[in-house]
């Protein structure tokens, strides 16, 4: 599985909602994929039912040291790998502010996604090319008074990504760091139902967008107009 003229792609959360609605379609594209995520029986279902490869990888983000060198071991067993969605993330309505979930929260969308992002970053840039999609949230552009640690997460996930595209584009690589802002999702997560999309419709935009090499995108569309109002009010 070395071909260069072949696609491939890891996805890391893919085991439920936009991270396994984007498995099914990139593979219905001809990608080769990798699926990782900490759950292997729900890995190796979206395994039998996607149409092409997929190589499965059981990995708990959360665990950073021992997670990276297994995503590492993935990258081999597909040869090379051209783009990379970082998808896991978790969250909590937590007004009582009670530490197991910030603690959980933080360690999967702030170490788990950094983690996850570094050998993704570092494999792009060795192989001088491909395409990083981070999944964000709308909720990265204000805090939330009922989950403090889910917004700060987010936000954190956001600026790690301009970041990163500020380093590859200093370095003058033709790397696309893409950074996904979805509103509601029908989700586990989810936290309202105004204007919510089913994982599936969110995969596609997400689809079109990579297709496109853009470096933002409001999942879906009409978000754009609630961030503007984010942005600008007290």
């Amino acid at each position: 599985m070395n071909d260069r003229d072949s696609k491939s792609a890891i996805i890391i959360g893919a085991s439920s909602g936009i991270g396994r609605a984007l498995a099914a379609i990139l593979s219905l594209d001809g990608y080769r994929i990798g699926v990782v995520a900490r759950r292997t029986d729900l890995l190796a279902q979206l395994r039998a039912e996607l149409t092409g490869p997929c190589v499965i990888k059981t990995v708990d983000v959360a665990q950073p040291e021992l997670a990276m060198p297994l995503v590492r071991e993935l990258i081999e067993e597909l040869g090379d790998v051209e783009l990379f969605i970082v998808s896991a993330g978790t969250g909590f309505e937590n007004a009582a502010l009670a530490w197991e979930p910030e603690r959980d929260t933080i360690a999967v969308n702030v170490l788990g996604f950094a983690a996850m992002v570094n050998v993704a970053v570092a494999h792009l840039e060795k192989r001088g090319s491909g395409h990083l999609v981070g999944i964000s949230s709308l909720a990265a552009l204000r805090g939330i008074g009922g989950a403090p640690a889910y917004a700060a997460s987010k936000a954190f996930v956001s600026n790690y990504l301009q970041g990163l595209r500020y380093r590859v584009k200093k370095l003058k690589l033709p790397i696309v760091v893409t950074d996904v802002q979805p509103g509601f999702v029908d989700t586990r997560m989810a936290a309202g139902d105004f204007w919510m999309a089913s994982p599936q419709k969110a995969a596609r935009q997400i689809a079109v967008a990579i297709r496109a090499g853009k470096q933002h995108l409001y999942v879906t569309r009409r978000w754009r107009l609630v961030a503007w109002l984010m942005k600008i009010g007290p």
